[in-house]
């Protein structure tokens, strides 16, 4: 397992982040281009069932009917799908990515807003559904947020429906009038550049930003972005477009991979073979990425390789009738019109042998001798640059210890108060050590104000990380955006496994920054959640509001100080207390700590679920903790939201008493 850390600021990370929001909207609807793409290929005029033109079917054929030619132009499904449907979908989707706490309404409002750009022009509005959309579901949420909580009941739907409806044909009027014009001309302009690149024959030289861009995680916003919806306007008139081929072919890739097979040293060597499967049949480019990482003069060799499988393409005039997604093979050949068979597969071959022979040339008169370092390195800076662990890392890293320099006996789970997200998340994890057999490993919780060197691995929020090492420089760090369910707590049990391997896991008592253990049903922890502090479906309401009402019941029961609620402001605006699994626990400042009479819980429940920085919240429990007191209640309730039934029982619950059982707090008599 290798450490995430947070990804470097500046514009590589915006660019990197806008990228991978384009592609969040063009990628699930994949399947929906690839049936566009294989019924074009099927009914068109020059498709497979006329014999690319030459089948003599008849223009009142079915198959005309269906592709829209003959007796039939301007109908049948083809023409149909790509003006319409595809766009609607790539706008749905933005939609529903920007408003997630009612995504099908953010959706709705994002579709209707794309249906204005798509009448205004005349050719497919990828481009401008990629505006509309988004901008749709963002503000169809603003909107609802101007009267949130103060719709009498019984209106809400009326209300609801109304004003999406309103706001949706405004948005549609927008586009129809401002936007389509706009993006009309962008994408001319942007066309006409890839047309003055063919024409000049230049478009070969793209290799130079995309390879580069490939390694860094930037390829989603040349390929999804742009590449997509300028090929797919291309495909229209022409039947095929070499865009599709700029970023999706494998060629290069798989030159690099048995470039190293054959002349890479250690690990590298060893790990490539297996590699090219991944890459070549399975479509995953980001297995090699690791390699040019170790190596960053083999990005010539991308280059070189890149800009060959391109030039053959130009001069085959070959492309694909739809996008290839994943970049595999088995799918660039099923997006290859006939005509374009031979310039394919020359390109992958000729990519594919220029990229092996500069790749190998760079090997050959390499020196290093610390390979297998080298990679391990270089996987661990690829998850940094892409932000999460990569899917795909665990085959070239096999059973390297990665990061660890000898056994880790201590872990530590850092948060700016050290009360309640990261007391849930030790609990979390130190369920799944001790289930994996380490009763020696504390798992223990601290705020980061406290932490000393002597930690062996240390978890913190991704906002948090960078402090974190400050004090902590010598420990293993491991960023995570959500303390319940991350799959970096499974990473951590496997690289337990490969570090400590003495075999002694002696039993050792496993704390929680001194936490007791968790509730028995005594009377001393059931007073820290008073039935008078619990908050069963209130309206919706936003997650500043949500955070004030958990605040104000822990005023109510006298635990802490009005000044506290302004402290869990402060601590949600430098780091979101979102914990995952429908759980939000705001709680105040470390500096706040004054301000506690006692420690206390309040707990809100919301039926129709909030949203929190983005994300789905359903219980919001507030936390105000004075010691260790505290911290056997967080225990319980982290046991109980990794349970999906306890979870259930919670949103089934009709009573403060069941909330109180599932939690299994026992109120003093």
């Amino acid at each position: 397992m290798a450490t995430t850390q947070r990804a470097p600021g500046g514009a590589r990370v915006h660019v990197q982040k806008f990228g991978t929001f384009l592609s969040n909207m063009v990628m699930p609807n994949i399947g929906a281009f690839i049936a566009w793409g294989l019924i074009t290929a099927l009914f068109i005029e020059k498709g497979w069932l006329n014999w690319g033109g030459s089948g003599g079917l008849a223009p009142d054929s079915w198959v005309a009917e269906i592709g829209g030619w003959g007796d039939f132009a301007g109908g049948g499904i083809v023409g149909p799908m790509i003006t319409y449907l595809l766009p609607l979908l790539i706008g749905y989707t933005g939609g529903k990515m920007t408003y997630e706490a009612s995504p099908a309404r953010g959706g709705v409002v994002g579709a209707i807003a794309t249906m204005g750009v798509i009448a205004g022009t005349d050719i497919p509005m990828f481009m401008g559904a990629m505006i509309m959309g988004p901008l749709g579901g963002w503000s169809i949420r603003r909107v609802d947020a101007l009267w949130d909580g103060k719709i009498k009941p019984g209106f809400e739907m009326l209300v609801n429906n109304f004003a999406a409806g309103i706001w949706g044909g405004i948005l549609a009027t927008f586009g129809f009038f401002v936007m389509s014009p706009i993006v009309k001309w962008v994408a001319d302009r942007l066309s006409d550049g890839i047309d003055f690149l063919v024409s000049n024959n230049l478009l070969p030289f793209t290799s130079i930003i995309i390879e580069p861009a490939k390694v860094l995680f930037l390829n989603n916003a040349l390929n999804h972005g742009v590449l997509t919806p300028l090929g797919t306007n291309e495909a229209v008139e022409n039947g095929k477009s070499v865009l599709f081929l700029l970023e999706a072919n494998p060629a290069a890739g798989l030159g690099l991979l048995l470039a190293i097979s054959v002349f890479g040293k250690g690990m590298a060597k060893a790990s490539a073979p297996g590699a090219v499967i991944i890459h070549f049949f399975g479509g995953i480019h980001e297995i090699y990425f690791p390699y040019v990482l170790m190596k960053p003069k083999l990005i010539l060799a991308m280059i070189a390789g890149g800009m060959t499988q391109i030039f053959i393409n130009v001069v085959f005039s070959s492309g694909l009738r739809a996008p290839a997604a994943p970049g595999s093979i088995i799918a660039v050949l099923a997006q290859t019109p006939g005509g374009s068979v031979v310039g394919v597969l020359l390109s992958v071959v000729g990519g594919a042998t220029v990229t092996f022979l500069v790749a190998a040339l760079i090997l050959k008169t390499d020196r290093s001798e610390d390979a297998e370092d080298e990679l391990v390195s270089a996987t661990a800076r690829m998850e940094a640059l892409k932000g999460k662990a990569s899917s795909v890392s665990g085959a070239l890293l096999g059973s390297a210890t990665v990061a660890a320099s000898g056994p880790i006996r201590s872990i530590v789970f850092a948060c700016d108060a050290g009360m309640g997200s990261s007391a849930m998340g030790a609990s979390v994890l130190r369920k799944k050590v001790e289930a994996a057999g380490f009763n020696d490993v504390t798992v223990v919780n601290q705020a980061i104000s406290n932490l000393s060197d002597t930690y062996d691995l240390v978890v913190t929020h991704r906002d948090l990380t960078d402090r974190a090492k400050q004090r902590t420089g010598s420990a293993v760090h491991v960023s995570v955006d959500n303390f319940m369910d991350s799959p970096r707590y499974d990473e951590i049990v496997e690289l337990l496994e490969r570090t400590n391997t003495d075999g002694s896991h002696a039993a050792a008592s496993v704390s929680a920054g001194g936490a007791a253990p968790a509730p028995q049903g005594g009377t001393a922890t059931g007073a820290l959640l008073d039935a008078e502090s619990v908050v069963l479906d209130p309206a919706t309401e936003s997650r500043d509001l949500a955070i004030t009402r958990a605040g104000e019941l822990l005023v109510a029961a006298g635990a802490v100080d009005p000044s506290y609620v302004e402290a869990m402001h402060a601590r949600e605006s430098s780091v979101s207390t979102y914990m995952g699994n429908l759980l939000a626990i705001p709680h105040g400042t470390n500096e706040a700590k004054s301000a506690i009479r006692r420690s206390a819980i309040s707990f809100v429940r919301y039926s129709d679920g909030i949203e929190w920085n983005g994300k789905p919240v359903k219980f919001v429990i507030g936390i105000a903790g004075q010691g260790d007191d505290h911290l056997a209640l967080l225990r319980r309730i982290a046991e109980v939201f990794v349970d999906k039934e306890q979870v259930a029982r919670l949103e089934a619950a009709r009573t403060t008493g069941e909330v109180l059982e599932v939690l299994g707090v026992v109120q003093p008599a």
